[in-house]
């Protein structure tokens, strides 16, 4: 297993999310956000583990979680769970997003679909939305 030093785990975060720091990683470090540090000799050390986990922090923020329950969601959770939604990450970067097609649906709903995606399935998701906003809207 990898270790890494804070400034180089934020080095590496950086690369997938601009907005990610050192000051960032520390702060996660210090109130518990992610798993004890590992010893490597006499020093604490991050690990591939702790990328997963910070990867996964940044997905659960980006769609619209408190710092407080990406937290709680994680504690739980097998390393296998983590990784799974840490590797969304790449879904919240702008260039991923220009280049899927974008759907306005309603005011606050905007699906993005991959062009992997047919247009009969696409058609069949944004009525299937449509549908779900129209009867929430009756209730």
């Amino acid at each position: 297993m990898n270790t890494y030093t804070a400034k180089q785990v934020a080095e590496v975060l950086q690369l997938e999310d601009p907005q990610m720091n050192l000051r960032t990683v520390r702060y996660y470090t210090q109130i518990g956000v992610l798993p004890p540090l590992e010893l490597a000799g006499n020093k604490r050390v991050y690990t591939d583990n702790h990328l997963h986990y910070l990867r996964a922090i940044l997905v659960l923020s980006k769609s619209g979680e408190t710092l407080a329950s990406a937290q709680e969601k994680l504690a739980g959770l097998p390393l296998e769970e983590v990784i799974k939604i840490g590797d969304n990450l790449r879904l919240f970067q702008p260039d991923q997003l220009l280049h899927n097609e974008t759907h306005v649906v309603s005011e606050d709903v905007v699906l993005s679909v991959s062009s992997r995606i047919s247009p009969a399935l696409k058609e069949k998701m944004i009525a299937a939305v449509t549908r779900l906003l129209q009867e929430e809207g009756q209730k």
